[in-house]
């Protein structure tokens, strides 16, 4: 299939027949197309994911990496043709096994983690908070590494985030999600 076109309604059904070279998301049926990411994203991804991975390896939660599609508000029930919203979170944390399947992840993850660029600030920062809080992600962080700064956002018991202080280079980030887990922030943000 040819790439998509601005202004039209999407569903998983066309996501699944477009040209794999190129990323995209799926945002209430607008098409949205994804850059590639930049060093200093990929090597902050890589060490949260080895944190995340060590922390994890003996446990029943995982942690995956993009390219992979979260059909945030998928049911059981919900054919691709119904469903219009796909994402592409840098980072998640999913405990609940029953959510896989072979394209990817239906429902909400416990954690998601975006990885912040030029290109992605609105989206990341406006867009999908709001997607990730109405889907019901547990925990949602924002990760800067221009600034160095992860923002953790927390899903309330009235299904609102809750906004936790911004931490710095030099903190240690408790994983609410995940007991006993904490990100050093330090070894995250010393290649950059």
């Amino acid at each position: 299939m040819p790439r998509p076109l601005a202004n039209e309604h999407y569903t998983y059904a066309d996501y699944l027949e477009w040209d794999n070279d190129e990323r995209y998301e799926l945002i209430n049926g607008e098409a949205v197309m994804m850059a590639s990411p930049t060093f200093a994203h990929q090597l902050v991804s890589a060490e949260l994911v080895r944190q995340f991975g060590n922390f994890l390896s003996d446990k029943p939660c995982q942690v995956l990496h993009a390219p992979l599609d979260v059909r945030l508000f998928e049911k059981d029930e919900d054919s691709a043709d119904y469903v219009d919203t796909v994402v592409q979170p840098d980072l998640l944390v999913l405990c609940d096994k029953r959510k896989r399947d072979n394209h990817g992840i239906k429902g909400a993850p416990d954690l998601i983690i975006e990885i912040l660029s030029p290109s992605n600030f609105r989206n990341d920062c406006l867009v999908k908070l709001n997607l990730y809080q109405q889907a019901g992600v547990r925990e949602y962080w924002i990760v800067d590494p221009e600034e160095k700064t992860v923002h953790v956002f927390l899903l309330s018991e009235d299904t609102t985030y809750r906004h936790l202080k911004p931490y710095g280079q030099n903190d240690t980030v408790k994983v609410n999600v995940l007991e006993g887990c904490f990100i050093e922030l330090d070894k995250v943000f010393s290649e950059i």
